[in-house]
């Protein structure tokens, strides 16, 4: 089993930055994709960003250029700084990890960006 605990979220203005942190514990193989997804209200639940571990990144094309994310000195650890955030930003941010177990979910980090 895996739990994914995340923070970072919060309320900024447009043009502003966030980092959001994601630590992974329990069993973790040593292949996975971690990453993060998010769900805008009334909407799909969509990938924003994800690592691999081997360090290969992909991004959705809506924040190519202003996100970035990153894996921690510990491997169970993924970052995603976010900056010239924009309102269509705003959304429930949720970790993800793919493992040789599954398919785990964090519990959701909400992101506000006013304009």
């Amino acid at each position: 089993q895996v739990q994914l605990v995340e923070s970072g979220g919060g309320l900024v203005p447009a043009g502003g930055s966030l980092r959001l942190s994601c630590v992974a514990s329990g069993s973790i193989s040593s292949m996975w994709r971690m990453g993060w997804y998010r769900q805008a209200p009334g909407k799909q639940r969509d990938l924003v960003a994800t690592i691999t571990s081997r360090g290969s990144t992909n991004y959705a094309d809506s924040v190519k250029g202003r996100f970035i994310i990153s894996r921690g000195n510990a491997k169970n650890t993924v970052y995603l700084q976010m900056n010239s955030l924009k309102p269509e930003d705003t959304a429930d941010y949720y970790c993800n990890l793919l493992g040789a177990t599954g398919t785990y979910w964090g519990q959701g980090s909400q992101v506000t960006v006013s304009s």
